[in-house]
């Protein structure tokens, strides 16, 4: 296999760049996904930790569900449920044919509502967490609901929702390469493509874990130096 590494090279006939262009593709999916996760786990969490029924029996739902079905048939029905509407949508306007969704973007919402169920649970937890007390010093201080949310209970939460937000961001970094079955040229499909080409199947996917594991690797470095962070100076 040695004989074989100039294909991993950046001279002609190399495939490093194409490689190294496919995983920023999947940090960059990986990471909007995420982010969108946030905001349907942000959410979630809301209304599971609702007093009103309607709003924790919906995000209860949205929770188990999406942890429910496997990722893969998520994909699949984002991207070809939305492509039908969006056809559909089409047609009225005159338009004839199909319609697909961009796969980058159908990947991203994939991956956003999939994290955000997961996500969702991070966060519940994570306000459990907060001691009851901090919440009594709020009203001491006669802070409104939304002060006490953003200046004592939002950096605690945070502070315990840091570790379980990693392991849901490494669950995200591995549903990326999914992706692939719609399209979307990542770290996953180049190294399929490259592959094909060279009939060198070891080598491509040899190299494609070691990128995995870099990214999974100084991501999980990340998180555990923002964790050591938010606990500087506190007790545990």
């Amino acid at each position: 296999m040695l004989d074989k590494l100039h294909l991993l090279g950046f001279g002609e006939g190399g495939w490093g760049a194409a490689l190294l262009g496919a995983a920023l593709m999947t940090l960059v999916l990986s990471l909007l996904g995420f982010l969108l996760g946030a905001v349907f786990g942000s959410l979630g969490a809301a209304g599971r930790l609702s007093k009103n029924r309607l709003p924790r029996a919906l995000a209860a739902g949205y929770s188990t569900i999406f942890r429910g079905v496997p990722d893969l048939l998520t994909i699949y029905l984002f991207y070809y449920g939305g492509s039908i509407a969006l056809t559909a949508l089409a047609n009225l306007f005159g338009a004839t044919g199909f319609v697909g969704l961009p796969a980058l973007a159908t990947g991203v919402m994939a991956i956003g509502v999939v994290s955000g169920a997961y996500q969702a649970e991070v966060y519940r937890g994570a306000y459990l967490a907060v001691e009851r007390g901090q919440f009594d010093a709020s009203k001491a201080l006669a802070l409104s609901r939304y002060q006490s949310l953003l200046l004592v209970v939002l950096p605690q939460l945070i502070r315990h929702a840091i570790p379980g937000l990693g392991n849901v961001w490494q669950l995200v970094l591995k549903d990326s390469a999914l992706i692939s079955v719609i399209g979307l040229v990542e770290l996953m499909r180049q190294s399929q493509i490259g592959a094909g080409s060279t009939r060198e199947p070891f080598l491509f996917y040899i190299a494609a874990a070691v990128l995995y594991f870099i990214i999974a690797g100084l991501t999980d470095l990340t998180f555990r130096a923002a964790e050591a962070r938010s606990w500087r100076g506190i007790a545990r």
